[in-house]
């Protein structure tokens, strides 16, 4: 599988024509591409959105999120290497809120948790009601 920014990164020192969402087009070579899509081209040749009127830029940075589309050679989607795409296979470490907890498992024994802590790792903070205390 080709994912977009390994494709754009192929297509680094080759042509490309990059669409904004106003209307305008940069043509130029591209020197480097981050993982916002942010682009940095040099000879550029810059079109209004009309197609009227042009001008030639040395260098040119385009911000990410206004891009409409790009096109590239044919010939990079050659250059390109597949890479897998890589799925989440250790669920046990713990992401933002919540425990490390995996599936229905309770909590660890042993230990009594602090009062002065959180609700145990169990959602957005504070104690948890014990319906059966109520």
């Amino acid at each position: 599988m080709v994912l977009p920014l390994s494709l754009i990164q192929s297509a680094i020192d080759h042509p490309m024509l990059v669409e904004l969402k106003n209307g305008e087009t940069y043509n130029g070579n591209l020197v480097k591409c981050d993982t916002w899509m942010n682009i940095f081209l040099k000879d550029v040749i810059c079109t209004s959105k009309d197609g009227d009127q042009f001008w030639k830029i040395p260098e040119c940075f385009v911000r990410g999120n206004t891009i409409k589309y790009l096109r590239i050679p044919d010939e990079v989607i050659d250059l390109v290497k597949d890479e897998p795409v890589k799925r989440h296979q250790n669920f046990k470490t713990a992401r933002g809120r919540g425990g490390a907890r995996v599936g229905n498992r309770p909590a660890p024994q042993g230990k009594k948790p602090n009062k002065n802590q959180g609700g145990g790792g169990g959602g957005r903070g504070g104690k948890a009601k014990n319906p059966a205390n109520s």
